[in-house]
């Protein structure tokens, strides 16, 4: 069923990760119940419209690496794509950022 996709480490690590947020922010917002707030996103947001949010933006950021793996290995001069876990990375702390921030 699932053999169409490609399941390599880094994907596997960030799709984990993504359920383990989910299942973190039910248990913290079971406990102590969110409040909006204002940061630098244009509208008052919960804890978890912000997750939503930077889960939106990791998923652009790594779609973009992807697609334009093949260019950097041009633009670079590099014999393989670059990692995926560079992506990975940088989606990370954006997401922590528009978390803390947004």
């Amino acid at each position: 069923m699932f053999q169409w996709m490609v399941w390599t480490t880094p994907v596997a690590v960030f799709f984990i990760c993504i359920v383990l947020m989910l299942a973190g922010m039910t248990v913290w917002e079971l406990k102590s119940p969110t409040r909006l707030r204002k940061g630098f996103l244009p509208m008052a947001t919960t804890r978890g419209d912000r997750l939503f949010i930077g889960l939106m933006i990791m998923a652009w950021i790594n779609l973009a690496y992807v697609g334009f793996g093949e260019k950097m290995m041009d633009w670079l001069a590099l014999d393989d794509p670059p990692s995926l876990w560079i992506s990975f990375a940088v989606s990370l702390v954006v997401l922590a950022w528009v978390m803390r921030k947004g």
